[in-house]
């Protein structure tokens, strides 16, 4: 493919080297925090603070992936609402068995 059948497409050899750039720099994060997350694995912490540590690294891998290799960042502001209702609603149905678990409506045992 020749430089001028690139620019006919609309894009330019330097915002695709850009956007290549962006997704070594994902790509080089998401290892780093993979890495992290197997070292964490390996100090023996208390189990709460090991899972919470480890959700935090997940929530923020997942978080780079959805924003750049499913190109949510630059969605327009309703994808991105619907988004995060979408995840308002996961929360809470989540946290749905342990409310009603601890507020004695549950059924105990």
């Amino acid at each position: 493919m020749t430089s001028e059948h690139v620019a006919h497409e609309g894009h330019s050899a330097e915002e695709i080297d850009r956007h290549v750039k962006v997704y070594i720099s994902v790509f080089v994060a998401l290892m780093v925090l993979t890495i992290v997350t197997v070292a964490i694995s390996r100090f023996h912490l208390p189990v709460p603070i090991a899972v919470t540590i480890a959700l935090i690294v997940a929530t923020i891998k997942g978080s780079l992936v959805a924003s750049y290799f499913m190109h949510l960042i630059s969605e327009k502001k309703l994808i991105l609402w619907v988004l995060l209702l979408t995840v308002v609603f996961f929360v809470a149905l989540l946290f749905l068995p342990v409310i009603t678990t601890h507020n004695g409506f549950g059924i105990h045992e």
